[in-house]
C-alpha cells in the first residue's frame, strides 16, 4: 500500500485526519491495519508516545491472520516510537526484525526503510555505511519506484556516516550524488537542503568560497520565497569566520539565533549551541 500520499511530514495531526478519513472508507484487512500503523505514527510524531503504543497493542493481536506489510510496518513503528522515545536500545531488534521479514516479500520499500532505521540507532559510522550502501543496493536493484526513490534518503545519510568519520572528499561525493537524486524526484525544499549539504561539506574541506557561492544563492531563493532559513545563515556565518571576517559573519549569527531562538520544534539547537551563536552576533 502507497501511504505517501496522505503523509504531510510537517503536519502530522492533517495527515492523522488523512489516514482516518483513509481508514473510514477502508474494507478493512491489511489494508486497514497499515493505515492504523501510520496513525500510531502520527502520534510518535507528534511526541505522543503512550497513544502511539496504546494503538500498537490494539493492532498487534490481529497481525496473527495479517500479511507481510502491516506485520513488517507494526515492527517499523513500534520500533520508531521507542526511539523517538529515547530508547534506541528496544527500537534495535524490532528494525532487524522488519526487515528480516520484510526481505524476500516484494516489499523492497519496507525493507529499505527498516535497514536504514538500523543505521539510525547503530553507533559505529562503518555499520552505518554498510546498512545505508545494503539498503543502496536493493534501491538500486528494485523496480519499485517508492523503494528506487529512496536512493536520495541514503545517499545522504552515507554521506553524514562519512563526514562524521572525517572522510570529506568521499562525504561530498555521496552528497553530490544525493543532490542528483533530489532533482530526479524534484521536491523543491529538499533539493535545497542537498545543496546545503555539499555547502557545509565545502567549509570542512576549506574551501569556503565555493560553500559561500552555494549559500548566498540558497539565501536569496529563501528571501524571494519568504522563508529564511536559520541554517544557511549559521553556515554563511561560519564560512566567514572561518575566513577572519568576523565583522560580515556577526549579522549572520544575529539571524540564525533569533530564527534557533523561536524554534519550538524537536530539531531546536541545544542551549549551548544558542549561546554560541548569540556571543558571536555581538
Amino acid at each position: 500500500m502507497d501511504v505517501s500520499p496522505y503523509w504531510n511530514f510537517n503536519d502530522p495531526a492533517a495527515s492523522e485526519a488523512s489516514f482516518r478519513q483513509a481508514l473510514s472508507a477502508s474494507p478493512g484487512g491489511d489494508d486497514a491495519l497499515t493505515l492504523q500503523t501510520q496513525i500510531a505514527r502520527t502520534y510518535s510524531l507528534r511526541a505522543r508516545f503512550d497513544e502511539a503504543h496504546a494503538l500498537l497493542d490494539t493492532i498487534e493481536p490481529r497481525l496473527a491472520t495479517a500479511g507481510a506489510e502491516p506485520r513488517v510496518r507494526y515492527l517499523l513503528e513500534r520500533g520508531r516510537t521507542f526511539r523517538s522515545s529515547k530508547a534506541p536500545d528496544r527500537a534495535g531488534p524490532l528494525f532487524v526484525e522488519a526487515a528480516d521479514r520484510a526481505h524476500g516479500t516484494g516489499l523492497d520499500a519496507l525493507e529499505i526503510d527498516a535497514l536504514h532505521m538500523i543505521a539510525l540507532v547503530e553507533t559505529e559510522p562503518e555499520a552505518q555505511m554498510a546498512l545505508n550502501r545494503r539498503a543502496l543496493a536493493i534501491a538500486a536493484a528494485s523496480a519499485d519506484p517508492i523503494a528506487r526513490n529512496w536512493d536520495a534518503s541514503l545517499a545522504h545519510n552515507i554521506g553524514m556516516s562519512l563526514h562524521d568519520a572525517g572522510r570529506y572528499d568521499e562525504a561530498l561525493a555521496s552528497f553530490q550524488a544525493a543532490l542528483a537524486a533530489r532533482e530526479r524526484i524534484g521536491n523543491a525544499g529538499l533539493v535545497r537542503v542537498a545543496r546545503w549539504m555539499i555547502a557545509w561539506t565545502l567549509r570542512s574541506l576549506h574551501r569556503r568560497d565555493e560553500a559561500l557561492d552555494i549559500l548566498r544563492r540558497l539565501e536569496a531563493e529563501n528571501d524571494a520565497a519568504g522563508k529564511p532559513d536559520a541554517y544557511v545563515f549559521e553556515e554563511i556565518a561560519e564560512n566567514l569566520l572561518a575566513k577572519e571576517q568576523a565583522d560580515a559573519a556577526k549579522p549572520y549569527f544575529a539571524k540564525a539565533w533569533r530564527l534557533f531562538s523561536a524554534d519550538t520544534s524537536p530539531d531546536r539547537p541545544d542551549d549551548a549551541h544558542l549561546a554560541r551563536l548569540e556571543r558571536l552576533s555581538r
